[in-house]
């Protein structure tokens, strides 16, 4: 490789990294563009730790022959089971321990084999290797994202030649920085979906984090909440709450995303959520569909708790529909995205009349007239009430006990 050949490798790495480009495009790309160049690679890989619920980091490969291989691997804690040991066992963990930044073995001219991997690499017809740490420093740092990672082999007969390596510990820092700003950007994204909800995320990324900036939206609320869950707190053991929490949350959240919702707040053990639609007909049937996805989803659980000897409980639910106001509430340093309005509050109401007329679903007059015809007919009235703080009377409906009662019987989704 000569140095222009670097110059324009880096030049581009920087162009795409400013533009955007994910992580596999990037390795993907600077892997095409060293070959044609003349740096003689067969497999690489860069690795990023991350902040997620869920992964612990997310690797990122790229190979010449063709073989069937995921170009991105997401793994989960390294600290804990088989995970652990394999990680303990890597080239990277060495280099993090001995505060060293480079590792090479010419694997294949007599060079030790003292890691697995590069034992599975000679066997293979590999002959030169290399693993770079780049760290990053400062403050600033997110999560456990503190290294970028990579590794460089070759099956040419006389490995790497010394350009080539030259070249690789001169653009692999600036690839690393292209990856962090991938990652970076990754991170934002998964941040303010879990913490936002999808659709309020994506508005916050696009740029509407204005105080008080909102818009008026017609949408199907949803509000639920735990029954007995007071009672549960007051007898059951305190490091059964989250794991309590946690379970029927995730019950009624995966219900409202499969039916297309969007959950905006967790409120202690309540969810505040919405339906759009097209119409409010068609939002009303998402509803309903999310209402008997989580009565099954409620079954199973109760019934893993409770073989567990585990305390249960059930989802109770008021729907209602309605004009909001969906944006930003709160002060110039503390905003939430969300949605106000009576309609919010009315719907706060009506699930709490669940426990008044013993249903574990009240819907509101207005869902009623909303709903589709076929849905509309499995829906019952409970009666006229007035609901505190609201100013009408209005009659609620819930959906037809015989309906419920066949559909948790049959095991029907």
């Amino acid at each position: 490789m000569t140095n222009d050949d670097v110059e324009q490798i880096a030049g581009w790495l920087v162009a795409r990294g400013l533009a955007g480009a994910n992580e596999t495009a990037l390795l993907h790309g600077f892997c095409e563009r060293g070959r044609a160049a003349g740096l003689q690679l067969t497999r690489a890989m860069t690795l990023v730790d991350t902040l997620h619920p869920v992964y612990e980091g997310r690797a990122f490969r790229w190979r010449n022959d063709g073989a069937n291989e995921d170009a991105v691997l997401e793994y989960g804690p390294s600290d804990q089971g088989e995970a652990a040991t394999n990680w303990q066992n890597s080239t990277f963990y060495h280099l993090v321990t001995t505060g060293e930044t480079e590792l090479r073995r010419r694997i294949g001219f007599g060079d030790p084999t003292d890691f697995v991997l590069l034992q599975d690499l000679r066997q293979q017809g590999h002959t030169d290797y290399i693993a770079l740490v780049h760290s990053l420093d400062g403050e600033d740092l997110i999560g456990g994202m503190d290294c970028v990672y990579s590794s460089w082999t070759t099956d040419h007969p006389d490995g790497f030649s010394d350009a080539g390596v030259a070249a690789l510990r001169r653009l692999v820092p600036t690839l690393a920085l292209a990856v962090k700003c991938a990652s970076l950007a990754r991170i934002a994204g998964t941040l303010v979906e879990v913490y936002l909800g999808r659709d309020a995320g994506q508005r916050v990324l696009s740029g509407r984090i204005s105080r008080g900036v909102a818009e008026r939206i017609n949408a199907v609320l949803w509000y639920s909440d735990l029954r007995g869950y007071t009672a549960i707190t007051d007898s059951a053991p305190p490091d059964e709450i989250i794991p309590l929490l946690n379970d029927y949350a995730d019950a009624v959240i995966t219900a409202v995303h499969q039916a297309g919702g969007e959950v905006l707040k967790l409120i202690g053990d309540g969810v505040l959520a919405i339906f759009r639609a097209a119409t409010p007909a068609d939002a009303c049937r998402r509803a309903l569909q999310a209402e008997a996805g989580l009565r099954q989803r409620q079954l199973h659980l109760n019934a893993r708790r409770a073989a567990d000897g585990r305390p249960v409980t059930s989802v109770y639910l008021g729907l209602h529909i309605g004009d909001v106001l969906y944006g930003n509430i709160g002060s110039d340093d503390r905003l939430d995205f969300t949605v106000v309005g009576p309609a919010v509050n009315e719907t706060n109401r009506i699930a709490a009349m669940c426990r008044s007329v013993d249903r574990a679903v009240v819907l509101s007059s207005d869902f009623m007239a909303a709903a589709p015809l076929p849905e509309r007919a499995t829906l019952v009235s409970v009666g006229r009430y007035a609901l505190r703080g609201v100013g009408r009377a209005q009659e609620l409906f819930t959906i037809d006990p015989a309906l419920v009662r066949a559909g948790s019987s049959s095991g029907a989704p």
